[in-house]
């Protein structure tokens, strides 16, 4: 705790109390209580992911120019001895009366901002992976092949879990994956990675952020839960998706399973095989 006392005084933050968060896997988390403001600080190891919190720092910062979601504001970052750390606003949680809507208003603003490719000008992490995003590419198959499953099928064959006929997988992918532009996403909107306000608002916190195919967005809110179906519903009235986008759920939680299955062992090594064998 005397690391987290020290980073609060080097940034000029006089604290009240210090209270660990639940909820992440990777990074140890603390509210900071102090008189005028309060604070979440995320601290890490800096050799285990160096550039980490800069990256979420200027992650955090293009999701906020897009005015969706309220994104917490960055305070500062940086490394003190052997730690690296980032600081934030704390956001006071609440409930809306109309939270499906709220979110779907503002995940669909959000991934109106779009560009003419996918990927992003600098690389960044999901949970505890580098996550790639160049070089950018001018289509979504190229993409999701080349900068989200191939480094992700190489990672596990190296801790011993194989995948077959991948070429046939990708050839099939050519028919299925839609061509609509890239949208910028959050990356890895499980429920855990957001909150409703204590003024009636949605936030959304611990990106991944690229411009990507927005249906991941969706699967990955689908893949664990924690979400009102209404979501999607309206999600889908206000800002329409691609025809059999739910056809292609289980194509875009393959990453995310991988991710996991590469972060935590092989409890997920059968979904990732029962996602990967329906679209062989």
């Amino acid at each position: 705790m005397q690391h987290i006392k020290k980073i609060c005084e080097l940034n000029g933050i006089k604290f009240q109390n210090i209270n660990p968060l639940n909820g992440g896997d990777i990074n140890d988390t603390y509210k900071i209580d102090s008189p005028k403001r309060d604070y979440v600080i995320k601290v890490n190891q800096v050799k285990r992911f160096p550039d980490m919190f800069k990256l979420e720092a200027k992650s955090l910062s293009l999701l906020s120019k897009t005015k969706s979601f309220v994104i917490p504001e960055v305070i500062a970052y940086g490394d003190f001895k052997n730690y690296t750390y980032l600081i934030l606003e704390y956001i006071e949680s609440g409930q809306p009366e109309n939270s499906s809507e709220t979110f779907a208003v503002a995940l669909a603003k959000l991934h109106k901002t779009q560009s003419e490719t996918f990927g992003l000008d600098f690389n960044n992490y999901i949970g505890g992976l580098p996550q790639p995003n160049l070089p950018n590419f001018d289509n979504a198959l190229d993409f999701y092949i080349n900068l989200r499953l191939e480094p992700q099928f190489k990672l596990a064959r190296q801790k011993g879990f194989e995948f077959k006929n991948l070429n046939n997988f990708y050839k099939n992918l050519e028919e299925i994956i839609p061509t609509e532009k890239s949208s910028l996403i959050h990356g890895d909107l499980w429920a855990g990675n957001h909150l409703f306000t204590s003024n009636g608002k949605t936030c959304i916190f611990d990106p991944a952020i690229a411009y990507a195919p927005r249906e991941m967005d969706l699967a990955m809110m689908k893949l664990f839960g924690g979400y009102s179906q209404d979501i999607f519903k309206i999600y889908n009235e206000i800002s329409p998706l691609e025809p059999n986008w739910k056809s292609r759920i289980s194509l875009w939680q393959l990453y995310y399973i991988l991710v996991h299955l590469n972060l935590f062992g092989s409890s997920y090594y059968s979904q990732a095989k029962h996602f990967l064998n329906q679209y062989q």
